[in-house]
C-alpha cells in the first residue's frame, strides 16, 4: 500500500472519476461509487453502481470492468476507484475477485477519497492476497 503523497492522479483521471460517480443510481443506499479503469492499450473505461429494487445492484468497478471487456480488451493496467466521502471505500469481495481475473501482476488499484484526491494505492497483492485466478484451473486432461 502506498499512501496519498507518494500518488499522483492525472487531473482528467479525477474529473472522469467525478463526473461518473455523479451518474450511479443510487436510490436504496444514497452510496454513490465510480471506478476508472485504464486497459492495456491505454483506453479509459467508466462505470458506476447501479442499484435495483431487489439488492442485487452492480458495483461501479463491475461496471468498468463489464465496458472494458465489452471493447475487447481484457487487462487491466491501472482502476481508480471513488465513493462519496472523505473514508476509504475500497472494492467489495466480488470486485476484488473481478479485478483480479483481469489483472497483470503490475496492476495498480488506487482509491480516491469524496473529492478525487488519492487515498492508498495497492497491487493485487496486497488488495486480495493469496488469491485464487485463472491459472489456478488447470486444463483438463480429457479424463471424465
Amino acid at each position: 500500500m502506498t499512501e496519498p503523497s507518494d500518488i499522483t492522479v492525472p487531473e482528467s483521471i479525477r474529473q472522469a472519476a467525478l463526473a461518473v460517480r455523479a451518474n450511479a443510481y443510487v436510490p436504496y443506499s444514497a452510496h454513490p461509487v465510480g471506478a476508472v479503469l485504464i486497459g492495456a492499450s491505454g483506453q479509459t473505461y467508466v462505470g458506476c453502481n447501479v442499484e435495483s429494487a431487489n439488492y442485487k445492484g452492480l458495483c461501479a468497478e463491475a461496471s468498468a470492468i463489464a465496458a472494458l471487456v465489452s471493447n475487447g480488451e481484457q487487462r487491466i493496467r491501472e482502476i481508480y476507484v471513488i465513493g462519496p466521502g472523505e473514508h476509504l471505500c475500497t472494492p467489495c469481495g466480488d470486485c476484488r475477485q473481478r479485478i483480479r481475473e483481469f489483472a497483470t501482476p503490475e496492476t495498480t488499484i488506487v482509491v480516491l477519497d469524496g473529492d478525487g484526491q488519492p487515498l492508498k494505492r495497492y497491487t493485487m497483492d496486497t488488495l486480495l492476497p493469496d488469491s485464487f485466478g485463472p491459472e489456478n484451473l488447470a486444463k483438463r486432461s480429457g479424463m471424465s
